[in-house]
């Protein structure tokens, strides 16, 4: 969104004008930061105005500097056509709602009568609405101001209380819009009894972009980023290594989702993939080039990896114990210690007396450290990388020798490996410093 020009060239009017330009909906997240300066870097962990409100400070002044800091980004729109007097009015007034809406929950918290934790939920919500706000309402005055019809679908629900579900103030919002006379611009969050925050927390963009999409039953959904769909990144391969993948299925995409590569947030994918329609992953700044076609039963048609991707920032828990062996049900115990803590496993394998168990970095909690060696005779953590050779048909005999003998060749010792059945995935488990060289390894080889 913060290359505007670029969507605007290279989407809105790519090879299209009169009647073409309209009969689609255009999902828009914040701009690049602002949800950060809202809440806190995704990545960092650098607070925003949202941990004030959590620490009891002051957030007035917070969120007015983000006031300002989003009409500085206004001006610099302003040569593509945005109307900057009523561009900054608009969101001055709805920071302005914000923190009247915020000061309210503030108080009501430092009662003491309620349960804190619904209300900075609430808070959060509040101030996650803003950013897709800003950005929805700025893109269709600059498409207006061009002499579009241009209809702006906020979803934020800012101006009304009513007690409606995600699912009911989608379908609400476009009950009865001509689609075939207008282009519509819906804000990425959406308010809803459940809270979507709650549910999805920082996909949420792309659940309401599925949701619409289950509502409206388009031709096509497309979600336009700054790269392809590549069958390696190509900052570790190099970009003549490397290819966009072009057809696969959500089977798949689950895979690279599971990995932290994202197509698509999983759970946006599975109504997109249950009714049947079809998503595509474009580049934003290449238009000509078709992207990847994502569909329920793709399967290729010839035996090859489609992807080659992992991440090297997780950990294996090893639990040994000698009493496992033959135990049925043993890790029923290990398995609640993880449900009760939250925390999901990317990977496992198991062995008579040991199980073997791959977790993000972050899910690395001590108290499930602590749970686990209250239970079990050995427990071994140490940092790994996990690689992945993914693909809707990649079942060939010697594949799995030929990618364990690529990481032989390069001096790379395998800690664990494994796969399903199914054969989508097979999963290569590395120390921490080999990922890199792991993915070149097995790109080289597999290519």
């Amino acid at each position: 969104m913060t290359a505007f020009a670029d969507v605007l060239q290279n989407i809105v009017f790519h090879g299209r004008q009169g009647a073409a330009l309209y009969n689609r909906v255009f999902v828009v997240s914040a701009y690049a930061n602002v949800t950060n300066w809202l809440l806190e870097n995704k990545k960092t962990g650098a607070p925003g105005v949202y941990h004030r409100i959590t620490e009891h400070q002051e957030f007035r002044a917070a969120l007015q500097e983000v006031a300002d800091k989003l009409k500085e980004l206004n001006k610099t729109y302003a040569p593509l056509g945005l109307g900057l007097a009523v561009a900054d009015a608009f969101i001055q007034q709805r920071i302005d709602q914000a923190q009247a809406y915020l000061a309210s929950l503030v108080n009501v918290l430092a009662s003491g009568y309620v349960n804190g934790a619904n209300i900075l939920q609430a808070a959060r919500e509040i101030l996650a609405s803003i950013g897709e706000a800003h950005s929805a309402f700025n893109s269709v005055n600059i498409l207006q101001n061009r002499g579009l019809h241009a209809t702006l679908i906020d979803l934020s629900g800012f101006d009304d209380a009513q007690p409606l579900t995600i699912d009911e103030r989608i379908q609400q919002a476009f009950a009865g819009i001509d689609f075939a006379t207008t282009i519509c611009i819906a804000t990425g969050y959406t308010k809803g009894t459940e809270g979507i925050m709650r549910e999805f927390d920082r996909g949420y963009s792309e659940v309401t972009f599925s949701k619409i999409a289950v509502a409206i039953k388009p031709q096509e959904a497309i979600i336009h980023k700054e790269y392809h769909l590549c069958s390696a990144d190509p900052l570790l391969v190099g970009v003549d290594h490397c290819h966009p993948v072009g057809f696969t299925n959500y089977d798949v995409a689950d895979q690279l989702a599971d990995v932290g590569m994202e197509a698509i947030h999983p759970k946006a994918s599975k109504p997109l993939e249950i009714n049947a329609i079809d998503l595509r992953i474009k580049n934003t700044f290449e238009p000509e080039h078709p992207g990847t076609l994502i569909t329920r039963d793709f399967v290729s048609p010839h035996k090859h990896v489609e992807v080659i991707t992992g991440t090297d920032k997780v950990v294996i828990i090893d639990i040994y114990d000698p009493l496992m062996v033959g135990a049925a049900g043993f890790d029923l115990q290990l398995m609640q210690a993880f449900f009760n803590l939250g925390v999901s496993y990317i990977f496992k394998a198991t062995s008579a007396n040991s199980i073997s168990l791959v977790i993000w970095q972050k899910d690395l909690k001590p108290a499930l450290v602590a749970a686990l060696e209250a239970e079990y005779e050995k427990v071994t953590i140490e940092q790994a990388s996990m690689v992945c050779l993914i693909g809707s048909n990649i079942d060939q005999p010697g594949l799995l020798a030929k990618a364990a003998g690529a990481l032989a060749e390069a001096g790379l010792n395998i800690r664990s490996a494994g796969f399903a059945l199914r054969k989508v995935n097979i999963q290569f488990i590395l120390a921490r410093e080999d990922y890199k060289a792991a993915i070149v390894a097995l790109n080289a080889a597999l290519d």
